[in-house]
């Protein structure tokens, strides 16, 4: 990728400059995750950490049912393949298969097709028919005792397949229409907001880390007191661990509330989310 490209990708991930950008891409040698990084410490960019991920192409599918949900991605290298009939037909069935294998990806590579060949088998001969490297990504099946998982699937492709999509699991006895509204509308606001964890405790230590090693340099060259710089610093990190926990996140539908305040809205003593799963390609 030219320079200058860099610098275009650069700008609309973090809405800097172009002076700033360009700068910033020199520093780097080239590096996008690090230009990122030295505009967030010199106050430029506000980027997030999804905004500093290489985009790949390919499709995210969902199969199963209310109880067991299984998600998997499959990549190739360009938007064209992800919608080839080969490709498709071939995370159809996958797909299948890897709710069938609870999302175990070394069992899943020797199960057997429709056509009598390994998935790996098959993954072979499909990347000599089309041209493309082709690769399983991510996978998640969740279980559920009550038929209470829900799905939801952005840009879609066909059928089950689309560029993202989202699994999410709630606990209760309650089996009423609230609740599957509620349910509906969780698996699009997962969607939207890109939570990290369910709650703040559960954020992978090494995303924290880094982003309290990037607010620390960001108020390095600030020159403010170090008094005054440590509470800056509690104050910026407990509003990131709060936006990206569901629990805390402010509900899409309705941003002045938060989804644990819509929980108890609902006033369904049991009800809980268990966990979640959410996958879009390019991240």
């Amino acid at each position: 990728m030219r320079d200058i490209e860099k610098v275009k990708k650069l700008r609309e991930a973090t809405g800097a400059g172009f002076k700033d950008c360009n700068s910033a891409i020199k520093e780097s040698n080239g590096d996008l995750d690090k230009a990122i990084e030295i505009l967030r410490i010199k106050g430029i960019s506000k980027a997030s950490k999804k905004m500093s991920r290489v985009a790949k192409e390919g499709v995210v599918a969902i199969s199963g049912d209310e109880k067991k949900t299984s998600i998997i991605e499959v990549n190739c290298e360009t938007d064209f393949v992800a919608k080839n009939d080969d490709f498709v037909n071939f995370v159809k069935e996958l797909s299948d298969l890897n709710n069938n294998n609870n999302s175990n990806l070394e069992e899943l590579k020797k199960a057997k097709m429709k056509n009598g060949l390994s998935v790996d088998e098959n993954l072979v001969a499909l990347i000599a028919k089309i041209g493309e490297k082709i690769t399983i990504g991510k996978t998640k099946t969740i279980v559920n005792s009550s038929p209470n998982n829900y799905q939801y699937l952005h840009t879609v492709v066909k059928d089950n397949l689309a560029k993202l999509a989202v699994i999410v699991s709630i606990e209760t006895k309650d089996n009423s229409q609230i609740v599957k509204n509620f349910g509906k509308q969780l698996s699009m606001h997962i969607a939207a907001s890109n939570p990290l964890a369910l709650e703040s405790n559960l954020i992978d230590k090494a995303i924290i880390e880094k982003e309290q090693e990037l607010v620390t340099e960001e108020l390095k060259n600030s020159g403010k007191p170090d008094e005054i710089a440590k509470k800056i610093s509690l104050g910026k990190m407990n509003k990131f661990k709060e936006e990206n926990s569901l629990l805390t996140q402010a509900w899409v539908m309705e941003p002045k509330k938060k989804v644990k305040d819509i929980i108890k809205e609902l006033a369904i003593n049991d009800l809980k989310i268990k966990e979640f799963s959410r996958i879009k390609i390019g991240e």
